[in-house]
């Protein structure tokens, strides 16, 4: 007989976002993700030299670069959607669902490590 398994109901705002991705600051302030061209080792080691841009660029607005440079793998969920509630009052609107769909993006193309906050154990 097989069993099934549980599953293992998880809370975004729990979770602490990290880079997995090289970045720079634009001259606007924003951010652009570098995403390599090529992933293969042959390639990256044939191709990648002889290419004048290695990375595909993705320019980011500014909100979605005030939660770029929030992913530092301390940050949660939560405390991003505070802050970015505090710094734009006005367009930020339900910042919980737009950060959620921005993060989810991001893990799906393999730009962010969504990590389980760790719960630190009390000794008694």
């Amino acid at each position: 007989m097989m069993r099934r398994r549980k599953r293992q109901t998880i809370n975004l705002l729990e979770l602490t976002p990290e880079q997995r991705a090289p970045w720079e600051t634009a001259e606007n302030g924003n951010v652009v993700v570098l995403i390599p061209k090529f992933h293969h080792e042959l390639l990256v080691k044939w191709l990648v030299p002889r290419l004048k841009y290695p990375h595909v660029r993705v320019k980011l607005d500014k909100l979605g670069s005030f939660v770029w440079k929030q992913c530092d793998g301390r940050t949660t969920v939560a405390e991003m959607a505070a802050r970015l509630r505090t710094e734009f009052q006005d367009s930020a609107g339900s910042a919980e669902d737009r950060i959620r769909t921005f993060l989810l993006m991001l893990e799906k193309s393999d730009l962010v490590n969504l990590n389980a906050h760790e719960t630190e154990k009390k000794q008694p």
